[in-house]
């Protein structure tokens, strides 16, 4: 479906009362009709479409242009919310939700069939989350419906953190645009399976490892899963994150780092950096400065910073590598997908 104008409701200044806002009740009105409506969450922005509505579902695909085998997560606006469509809930899961909901963790659990087919990609599970946004948690309560929610881009680009990257990828696709502000996070939720005995990491996101294990105990990373694999996870198949230029991670030092720009310039090639504020006097076609060298700032900033670059303007994006380590290793899984496995090693 496309739309001749996307609707655009600025929801950033609204401190009271959010909910009944005539902005909140126009684009949860929308919901309930089955058209498609971005919204900000802590993470980042997410495209959402009643998770009841087959017909709604289908058009997410669409409008990213998402392989319809890649399952979605739903969010929802109470921690009640969740009995209402799992067959059960492990006191794991339970706790989890207790510590991090609101938050960034997305929490896999079998369902009870209630929700379409089409969110689940015909799994037996299902992955629900509460977001720690107002305006994301207002527009669900408003609804009155479970959103099915991706971030809202095209398919295999960096993942929109404004309202701006989403009308640049979806304008005209989508039936509305909630502007809450640019979002805190950065990266998306971190997302565990509580379906089996043990619980299993398959998506590094805002929470981490340790965080988890604090309180549950031990927690497993997913290591099995490739891109032939059938997907238990949203974000865990096909291309992802992609800037319009082609990116390579450098792994080493400062010498190192500068030694791989200078053979890229001597091959001809216009090149485009993503710096930490020590390398900030480096010379380049173009240039992102991160804020700071903190990894939280590299979270919230990545996406911004790999869409700052154009194809017409660069022709290959160089990044140093983080410490895969805590939050590091959700930003590292982001970058690596988004390099398509380009690194240079020291």
């Amino acid at each position: 479906m496309s739309y001749q104008q996307t609707k655009y409701w600025s929801v950033d200044n609204i401190v009271d009362n959010l909910i009944e806002s005539k902005e909140i009740q126009e684009a949860a009105a929308f919901l309930r009709e089955g058209k498609l409506v971005a919204f900000p969450t802590e993470t980042v922005y997410g495209l959402g479409a009643s998770a009841r509505s087959d017909e709604a579902v289908t058009s997410i695909f669409t409008a990213k242009g998402r392989p319809a085998d890649n399952p979605l997560i739903v969010h929802i606006s109470q921690q009640k919310d969740v009995y209402n469509f799992t067959k059960s809930v492990p006191e794991k899961a339970e706790k989890l939700m207790e510590k991090f909901w609101p938050g960034a963790l997305t929490i896999i659990l079998a369902h009870n069939g209630r929700l379409s087919t089409k969110v689940t990609a015909g799994l037996s599970t299902v992955g629900l989350r509460m977001p720690d946004h107002p305006v994301a948690l207002a527009l669900i309560e408003a609804s009155g419906e479970p959103i099915a929610a991706p971030s809202a881009n095209r398919s295999g680009r960096p993942s929109p953190t404004t309202a701006a990257h989403t009308a640049e990828d979806l304008q005209g696709r989508i039936a509305g645009i909630v502007d809450g502000g640019a979002t805190g996070l950065g990266v998306e939720s971190t997302v565990i399976d509580c379906s089996g005995e043990l619980p299993i990491i398959l998506r590094p996101g805002g929470v981490t490892q340790s965080q988890l294990e604090a309180v549950i105990g031990r927690v497993e990373v997913d290591q099995s899963l490739t891109e032939e694999a059938a997907p238990r996870s949203p974000g865990m198949k096909y291309k992802h994150y992609a800037p319009e230029a082609p990116l390579t991670l450098v792994d080493g030092d400062e010498d190192f780092f500068r030694s791989c720009v200078r053979k890229h310039k001597e091959n001809g090639e216009k090149v485009g950096l993503i710096l930490f504020p020590a390398l900030a006097s480096m010379e380049a076609d173009a240039v992102y400065i991160l804020s700071d060298n903190r990894i939280e700032t590299t979270a919230r900033e990545l996406y911004s910073a790999l869409r700052t670059f154009k194809k017409s303007e660069v022709d290959h994006i160089l990044m140093q590598a983080v410490p895969a380590d805590e939050l590091g290793f959700a930003v590292m899984n982001r970058l690596v997908k988004a390099a398509g496995g380009r690194i240079l090693t020291q």
